[in-house]
Formats: C-alpha cells, sequence, structure tokens
C-alpha cells in the first residue's frame, strides 16, 4: 500500500514538492521544490510522480523483523539528539555512553536521518548478494529434492540425517557435499506453515498458526483488510413522489479491519449483488471531500485508498467476474471467508448490530424480530426515502460512529485508532495516509457490471438496446489476431442508468461514453429493462426489440401512475365514508339527547341531520378575529 510520509517527493498539482509534515488527517506541510515556499495544502491535492515508473517504497515501514526492531532502536537512540537545538559533541558522547554505542557510529545515523527524515533511513545496508545461492546446480536440485522427500515427512528426520542423505547422493554423482550449516540455512527458509503441515499434519498448523478467535490475521494497518457484506436494514423506506411505502433497503458496507472505522457504504432497494459489492469498494477507495459536500455535510470522512485485501463471505454475489476482474486489475486480493470460522467476520457484524440499532429510534423501523416489534405499525410510519435515509446514516458515521468509543478496541473512537496509525506514538511508528486514486471515474467504472460484444456498423447490441458513437467507428468488424473471429470489447454499464455504456478503449485503455443510437429513448434501469422483457418472454408469439422494450416500459410508468392515483381515490374514499358514519353517530346520539330535553321542556326545537354537516363547519370559526392582536 502506497502511503504518504514525511521527507516523501510529491506532486502538487504540477509542482514538485517535498512533504514536510503531515496535519491532523487532511492537511499536511510541503516545500515547492522550485520556489522553495513552504505551503499547508489538502492532503487531496497531492498525488505520485505520474511520469516515474517507480514509487517510492518503504517495506520496513510494515516489516516485524528482527532487522526492523533493530532499525527502531538506532532512531530511539538518537531521538533526543534530534530534537535538541544547538548541540554540540558532549551531547553525542552522553547519548553514545548511555545507549553502549560508539560516538563514530552515532554520527553517520544523524546524517542517513537527517536526509531522508525516514526511521527506515537507519536499516543496515543489505549484501549485494544477499539471497543468492553460490552452489552448484545440480546440488541445489538435490538439496531440494531431498528436503521435499525426505526431510518434509511424518517421520521427522533432523538436519543431520537430512545432511548426510544430501551428501551420500552428492558423493555418487562425483559431486561436492554441502557444508552442514548450508543445510541448516535451506532449512531455516523452509516456510513455516509448509514444513509444520508436511511434518506434523494440518492439526498442528490449526493449533499453532491459526489465529485465535476474536482476532484476524493481517489486519495490522489502515486498508490492509477491509470486510464487506450485506443486510436488510430494519426499516421501511417511502417513495420520492407520493411518500408511500415501498419496502427494506439492503445496505452494504465495508468496515477497516486495524481500525474499525466504515471506508464506505452503498445503499439500494434491489437485491445484494456484485453491483452492490462493487459500488460500496468504490466508495470506500475514493476520497469523500465531494460526496460530503454534494450532502453540504461539514465534516471530515479521512479514510481512502486502496485496500490490499478485500475479505468476504462465500454469498454468490461475491462469486462473479466483474468483482474479480475489477481486483485483479488494482491489484487487491479478494478472500473468501473459510467456512466455519466465526472469528474471521466478526468486526461486519457488530457494526451492523450497532447500525441496526441506531435504526430502530427512526420511525418507520421493522426493529430486529416480531418480538420487539409488538404491535408497531411500520409502514405507516414511515417518513425516509432511500436519499434522506442515506443522508442520516453518512451523518451518523461521520459525526458519531467514528467519534464514539468502541469497547472492541480498547473504549477507543476509531478516528482516533486511525489517526495514531498515521502519526504513530510512542511505541508504534506511524504508516503516513494512503495516495489517494488518480483516475477516480476510472476506478469506479472498473467496478460496475459490464459485458463483452462485438462492435457492428449499427454500433453495439447490449440486452437488446443498440449503442453509438464515431469512437466505435474504427473497431467495426476487426478481428481477433489469435483466434481470427470478431474481436470483442469491454463495455461497462451503470444498472440505475443504461441510457449510456462506457467502452474501454484498447488503445488508450480509457473509458468512453456510448449514448444511445436513438437518442429520442428515454433513460431507464436494468430492472425496468429485465421486467419487460421477462413479460413480453411469456408470449411464444412475441419478438423482442428496442421498440417493444421502450414501449413497455411506458407503459409500465403509466401503470404504476394510476396504480397510485386509484390508491390515493381509495383512501379518499374510505376517509370520506369514515365522515360520513361519525356524522351518522353524532346524529343518532343528539337525537337521543333531543328527545329527552323534548319531553323535559316542548319548547325546545329539534335538530335536523343538517344542522351536524361537516362540510358547513369552518375552521377556527369561533376565534374572536382581533382578540389576541397586538
Amino acid at each position: 500500500m502506497k502511503t504518504l510520509v514525511p521527507g516523501q517527493l510529491v506532486y502538487r498539482h504540477t509542482d514538485a514538492a517535498v512533504l514536510i509534515e503531515i496535519k491532523g488527517l487532511t492537511e499536511a506541510i510541503v516545500r515547492i521544490l522550485e520556489t522553495g515556499a513552504t505551503e499547508l495544502v489538502r492532503v487531496s491535492d497531492l498525488s505520485l510522480n505520474l511520469l516515474s515508473t517507480k514509487s517510492a517504497k518503504s517495506p520496513l515501514l510494515l516489516s516485524k523483523s528482527e532487522e526492523w526492531n533493530k532499525t527502531v532502536s538506532r532512531f530511539e537512540i538518537i531521538r533526543p539528539l534530534l530534537n535538541s537545538k544547538g548541540r554540540v559533541a558532549e551531547d553525542v558522547k552522553k547519548v553514545a555512553d548511555a545507549s553502549g554505542v560508539s560516538v563514530p557510529t552515532i554520527y553517520p545515523w544523524l546524517k542517513k536521518y537527517n536526509d531522508k527524515e525516514l526511521v527506515s533511513s537507519l536499516a543496515r545496508a543489505e549484501r549485494a548478494d544477499k539471497g543468492g545461492r553460490r552452489l552448484n546446480e545440480e546440488v541445489e536440485y538435490i538439496i531440494q529434492d531431498k528436503i521435499k522427500n525426505f526431510y518434509l515427512t511424518k517421520e521427522r528426520p533432523k538436519v543431520p540425517n537430512l545432511c548426510n542423505e544430501i551428501s551420500v547422493v552428492c558423493r555418487a554423482a562425483g559431486l561436492p557435499s554441502p557444508h552442514l550449516n548450508t543445510i541448516y540455512f535451506r532449512v531455516k527458509n523452509i516456510d513455516k506453515e509448509t514444513l509444520t503441515r508436511e511434518r506434523y499434519g494440518s492439526e498442528k498448523v490449526r493449533d499453532d498458526l491459526t489465529p485465535h478467535r476474536g482476532s484476524f490475521p493481517g489486519g495490522d494497518y489502515p486498508n490492509a483488510v477491509v470486510q464487506i457484506d450485506h443486510t436488510p436494514m430494519d426499516i421501511i423506506i417511502v417513495d420520492e413522489t407520493h411518500r408511500l411505502p415501498i419496502g427494506r433497503p439492503y445496505l452494504t458496507i465495508a468496515i477497516d479491519v486495524a481500525t474499525k472505522m466504515l471506508t464506505g457504504f452503498y445503499l439500494t432497494l434491489d437485491n445484494p449483488s456484485a453491483m452492490s459489492a462493487g459500488l460500496c469498494i468504490a466508495h470506500a477507495v475514493l476520497r469523500k471531500e465531494t460526496w460530503l459536500a454534494k450532502r453540504d455535510i461539514l465534516a471530515d470522512w479521512p479514510i481512502y485508498g486502496k485496500m490490499t485485501k478485500i475479505h468476504v463471505d462465500n454469498a454468490k454475489e461475491f462469486q462473479g467476474s466483474m468483482l474479480k476482474r475489477a481486483c485483479d486489475q488494482h491489484n487487491i486480493i479478494l478472500e473468501f471467508r473459510p467456512r466455519k470460522q466465526p472469528n474471521y467476520g466478526p468486526h461486519v457484524e457488530r457494526a451492523f448490530r450497532t447500525f441496526m440499532q441506531e435504526t430502530h429510534t427512526i420511525p418507520g423501523t421493522t426493529f430486529s424480530n416480531v418480538k420487539s416489534k409488538m404491535k408497531y405499525d411500520s409502514e405507516s410510519r414511515a417518513c425516509m426515502t432511500l436519499e434522506e435515509l442515506e443522508l442520516w446514516f453518512t451523518v451518523f458515521i461521520v459525526y458519531r460512529y467514528h467519534h464514539k468509543a468502541h469497547a472492541g478496541i480498547n473504549d477507543v473512537p476509531p478516528i482516533n485508532i486511525y489517526n495514531n496509525f498515521v502519526h504513530g506514538t510512542e511505541t508504534q511508528l506511524g504508516v503516513g495516509l494512503p495516495f489517494p486514486v488518480q483516475d477516480e471515474e476510472t476506478f469506479r467504472l472498473d467496478f460496475t457490471p459490464y459485458v463483452e460484444r462485438t462492435v457492428q456498423q449499427s454500433g453495439v447490441l447490449i440486452n437488446y438496446i443498440n449503442y453509438y458513437s464515431p469512437v466505435l467507428r474504427k473497431w467495426i468488424g476487426v478481428t481477433d489476431p489469435l483466434s481470427k473471429k470478431s474481436r470483442k470489447f469491454v463495455f461497462a454499464y451503470d444498472p440505475r442508468d443504461i441510457s449510456s455504456v462506457h467502452f474501454l478503449d484498447p488503445d488508450t485503455h480509457t473509458y468512453v461514453q456510448i449514448p444511445y443510437l436513438n437518442s429520442a429513448h428515454a433513460a431507464i434501469s436494468l430492472w425496468e429493462l429485465r421486467a419487460v422483457v421477462k413479460k413480453e418472454k411469456e408470449n411464444p408469439h412475441a419478438h423482442i426489440n428496442e421498440d417493444m422494450i421502450f414501449k413497455g416500459v411506458k407503459i409500465m410508468r403509466n401503470m404504476i401512475d394510476e396504480a397510485i392515483e386509484r390508491t390515493r381515490l381509495a383512501k379518499q374514499r374510505r376517509s370520506s365514508e369514515k365522515r360520513s358514519l361519525r356524522r351518522k353517530e353524532k346524529m343518532k346520539h343528539w337525537s337521543v339527547v333531543q328527545q329527552k330535553r323534548a319531553a323535559m321542556n316542548p319548547s325546545i326545537d329539534k335538530i335536523s341531520e343538517s344542522d351536524f354537516s361537516e362540510d358547513d363547519i369552518k375552521p377556527f370559526d369561533n376565534i374572536e378575529v382581533g382578540k389576541f392582536s397586538r
């Protein structure tokens, strides 16, 4: 994972600069190389050198090896000298004496650190020939063969026995025998899991090397491992136009294992799918300043950047080719949760419980079960649209969830954990901020569904609809040089609006928007199209074509409008019937009262039914005008 750390070369737009300091989680101080000026800039304005094929690497930042511990020890030794003003030779000698290191050793360390301001600069330089093997290739082959077929067996022979076996074969072949220390070195470099499995069995691997329940392997720093999952929300939402209940939405979330920060989410009324997962991943990776600004939310959501690994369950929506292609494209590992391993999914499950408990405070909640719901009428109380629920959920995340102490992380807010990872603490080095994705639109499209189609003279046909743009002209009738068949191209699309698709140009490796061939067609969703196609297929004599599809969509939309109008009239009729019934009940009551009063006083006028007509009642007709005026 690429990160922003002090001392690194970065670019602010087109200006080369050196990163001096990270301020908070959204700003940084840089020195512009051309002018020497020091400026405070937003992290979102910084990027890599796009002309360079090599990026700065800091592998030691993530290492836990003995060598890295020694590097940290060197930094701790010189730390007091870095912050002291007017440092003199006596100060260096005191530090050297206290640490048991010679003075001539301290000065090179100070110079190395001051040159780059990176702790990793204090690491010991590796030998040029480190890792190389200087043995005869035939001897090396014999060693590896004996390790595999003699040493890695359930009989568990010792290294000296292995060395003897190798020596016997080498002498028989007229080759020099390797030294015992060489064999020990080869055995030491065997992968520990492989060594344990082959010599002791899988149970030993599980008992000794598999993390205990409650921990998650690999989630040691932000964006190392992100868990993604779906759940239906415990709330009924209403439509935008008529505010009528339309069902429960599904929530897809991405949560960072190391910090418990919510990195992204996606809300939809459709069943969980690869599209839901893809759009959630895109939201998690991309910066959120613009996204928050569009919703007028004045808060920071500082976590972003590509994750190293995405961890998901074994649901079919995560098994599709779209997610695999996109993850492969961006070097993201897509890993599936092992079956019967509950310790691999606790973070996202706990987050879901927290979020659902919060939705139980919103009118229209379904609660978590029928027992909790009791006689609560969720549909009649529903009041939020999907867009309003998305806004509410965002506010909850950025203002409360990220800043509230979590019991699962020692009662520390996730935003504080993230801040500690970025800047470091007294006992932990900071890893810096992640580099943002440069081409956000391309990244988003990579995580939307796609199809592969040939280009014809009429353009491209996708889901019975023709799309065309002049950019497709050069690809008409092109054949694949290997198969000699018509070449297929990638077309990505957003199911929420299929009025255009995005063509992945093989020459430029960029997406180009391709609209309907017939621009008169209305924008529709993929689900509307599928509903029409399904209905038309019920007629064995029907021939599905583009015009029929859009005609069907128009008819279905009219049917929905008519159904809504009929529902409105039915409600109005029921309300009128209720008013009429109440009027009759009142008349019946007053008729009894009138009879009693007439029996007592025959001179009282009788009350007619028209005296109780609700149509004659005027609101506030019993208030004297001007009585409360000033």
